[in-house]
């Protein structure tokens, strides 16, 4: 099983910082954000990780080189024309990503989920169902995105009870992105309503530690925690 760290976001918020450095190579608690996503993966059993990037992406490629520093092989998925937003990252990257179900994480988030899970929900899925990680809603997205009916995964109901978050964090099986067509800039959320009306969209709630790392404030949060922690 592969994972895809999705790498190719221009960081508008978290500005001037990303004039110079790709959002994935920010540092929190020592460590490059996207360096605590190849460690999770790497103890965890990968091997193969396929990384897409548009923005300074030869600053990611110059950075990680080919994985072996994480005992892992990273091939690299470039978006020459600028990002591609999710899905048409994921879509471009499909020949990279083999034919059976893989690990999508984003690459601005913090979470301290184990990622070995990804490959008993891998071991449950067809080829038209995907599987998110979804958590409480953060105070910054008061509204959540989709709410749980047991381990189905529907629309966020009209006053958001009980909604929650997408974390950033699925298992996908390459099926999910057959309708779109490489080198399409295209966002993943139509792609998980369609499932969600076909009812093949499962996903589940993570209690524990997730920090969306979208702007300056809250990297310097997640900075000064996983210091402390260290």
């Amino acid at each position: 099983m592969k994972a895809m760290i999705l790498a190719a976001g221009r960081g508008e918020r978290l500005r001037p910082l990303t004039d110079t450095t790709p959002k994935p190579l920010l540092m929190a608690g020592g460590r490059a954000l996207i360096a605590w996503h190849l460690q999770g993966l790497a103890r965890a059993g990968w091997r193969e990780v396929v990384i897409n990037h548009a923005h300074l992406g030869e600053q990611i490629e110059a950075a990680l080189g080919n994985g072996s520093d994480f005992g892992l092989h990273i091939a690299y998925s470039p978006e020459a024309g600028g990002a591609l937003e999710t899905a048409g990252g994921i879509a471009s990257a499909l020949p990279l990503l083999g034919d059976e179900p893989f690990l999508v994480v984003n690459g601005d988030i913090w979470c301290d989920w184990d990622f070995s899970r990804a490959r008993r929900i891998a071991s449950t899925l067809d080829r038209e169902h995907a599987h998110l990680l979804l958590v409480d809603n953060p105070p910054h997205h008061p509204g959540g995105d989709f709410c749980l009916d047991g381990q189905i995964v529907r629309a966020a109901t009209g006053n958001r009870t009980g909604s929650l978050t997408y974390a950033g964090i699925g298992v996908f099986p390459p099926d999910f992105f057959a309708t779109v067509a490489a080198g399409v800039k295209m966002k993943l959320r139509p792609l998980l309503d369609a499932a969600i009306a076909r009812g093949t969209l499962t996903g589940e709630r993570h209690g524990g530690r997730w920090v969306d790392v979208g702007t300056r404030e809250r990297l310097a949060e997640l900075d000064m925690e996983l210091a402390s922690s260290r």
